[in-house]
């Protein structure tokens, strides 16, 4: 096994307008435990733009490096990148330059379809906008502190687009007719009386 084997695998979550190369949504991530002896930037996981020029730059350079390009993997800034293209917006996900490419190919196959699912086959800028609190929900159902959570576009979808089931209270056993809230009634009392007569 490797010493540098970790879950941390996607460095950022890219999307991108292409028609004025503006962000769309971007989610860049560290990983949450740097290993000993290891600073900062030094460390081929971290972050290495931590800041919002710094981050804007790169945006603007991959932009550029990706627009006549007609594979969906490269090598850019010492980091491996795949890229998918839908509609006018470019969707990216960047990993380091050791990473796994076929696993970064599947994380951005997962978000394009799931944002199919989600957007109803209508991923464009201005969708993306009116929902992006779906867009932004899907990326974290895929990826957490850059850890790959879940590549199944229909789980995911169906994940962001309605509640958990647990957190709906069950209400079928539950007789709210007025027989059954006097009975509740007689019940709560009863058991009120009980507890007074021991306190007594």
């Amino acid at each position: 096994m490797a010493p540098n084997m970790s879950l941390f695998s996607v460095n950022a979550i890219l999307i991108l307008s292409t028609d004025d190369s503006s962000r769309i949504l971007t989610k860049y991530y560290s990983p949450p435990h740097i290993p000993h002896g290891a600073q900062g930037n030094n460390y081929p996981g971290a972050n290495p733009y931590p800041s919002l020029k710094d981050q804007k730059a790169f945006e603007k350079g991959l932009l550029e490096k990706t627009a006549k390009q007609t594979s969906d993997v490269i090598l850019y800034d010492n980091r491996v990148v795949v890229f998918k293209m839908e509609s006018d917006v470019m969707l990216y996900v960047v990993g380091g330059a050791e990473e796994n490419e076929i696993m970064l190919y599947n994380v951005i196959l997962a978000l394009r379809d799931s944002l199919n699912i989600l957007l109803k086959n209508s991923v464009d800028k201005r969708t993306l906008i009116e929902n992006y609190d779906l867009a932004s929900l899907c990326i974290d159902e895929i990826v957490d502190d850059g850890i790959i959570l879940e590549t199944d576009p229909v789980i995911i979808a169906s994940r962001v687009s309605r509640p958990p089931m647990q957190d709906a209270p069950n209400m079928q056993g539950i007789d709210l007719s007025e027989e059954g809230l006097l009975k509740i009634y007689q019940f709560g009392k009863q058991k009120l009386g009980e507890r007074l007569r021991q306190g007594l």
